[in-house]
């Protein structure tokens, strides 16, 4: 299959705040393997970028992603094919990325954000949203199942009980509703996405990018194990801060009523 260009489009803008598109607008930027592969390099080079303080993902033709590309994965008479795994496992592995990514991952959403799309939205930290976007599962309307993180994503987010309602009946969510069942952070009218943007990620990128990584990494794991386990996790975290060149600015800044330069380290 010939190769699009530019499925995946990567901006930095002066404040640190990344911005990585999904580009495939004629399709509502479903996920093709192609794009996958394109998005896998972007999350890398966003985490290695170290000009980069946090990522927001976006999708361009006003609308967000509407999953996997159905007519690249099965043939016109629905014979079999692997394409359809191997894209699962290959999303399961990329949204993992930015699941844990050192860095504050964000997804914006526009228009529709369903099964794929669905699944890299709930893989970010947070979500924000217009308030007439369309989001939710999806999968099963088309007796199909996710594999890139609704069951051990979503039940954290929201619960089991909503979880089944929005895998077992496919319905979708405006971004109001979102914000309501506690799936997005925020949402707002779609000419005020931008600026929502810029306000949202304005109190996490002038933290220390070090205390950043570590304080996601343990929240991240806060629902893994026992209590006992996870005390020792925040005694050990604790003491690799706490020892930081940051946090040595960080408590120094305060007490010389200044603001803090951060390295990162």
């Amino acid at each position: 299959m010939e190769l699009e260009k530019d499925v995946i489009q990567y901006e930095v803008a002066d404040n640190g705040i990344c911005t990585i598109w999904l580009n495939r607008p004629h399709v509502k930027n479903c996920v093709s393997p192609q794009l996958l592969r394109d998005l896998e390099v972007a999350v890398d080079k966003a985490a290695e970028d170290s000009s980069v303080l946090a990522v927001v993902f976006r999708g361009r033709g006003n609308t967000f992603c509407a999953g996997a590309d159905l007519g690249q994965l099965v043939g016109p008479v629905l014979h079999e094919t692997s394409t359809s795994l191997q894209l699962a496992i290959d999303s399961a592995r990329t949204y993992d990325k930015i699941y844990n990514m050192k860095k504050p991952t964000i997804a914006c959403v526009e228009g529709y954000a369903v099964a794929g799309g669905f699944e890299l939205f709930i893989s970010c930290d947070f979500g924000i949203a217009a308030d007439d976007a369309k989001i939710g599962d999806f999968h099963i309307r088309r007796a199909l199942f996710g594999g890139a993180g609704p069951i051990y994503r979503l039940p954290r987010y929201i619960g089991m009980r909503k979880s089944k309602e929005l895998m077992l009946t496919g319905k979708l969510l405006s971004g109001k509703e979102c914000v309501e069942w506690g799936l997005c952070n925020a949402s707002a009218p779609t000419d005020q996405l931008d600026q929502l943007i810029q306000d949202f990620c304005a109190p996490l990128i002038d933290k220390s990018p070090f205390c950043m990584w570590m304080t996601k990494m343990a929240v991240n794991r806060g629902m893994d194990a026992d209590t006992n386990t996870l005390i020792t996790l925040e005694t050990m975290t604790c003491n690799v801060v706490h020892h930081s060149a940051d946090a040595k600015e960080g408590v120094a800044a305060f007490l010389e009523k200044r603001e803090p330069v951060w390295t990162g380290k």
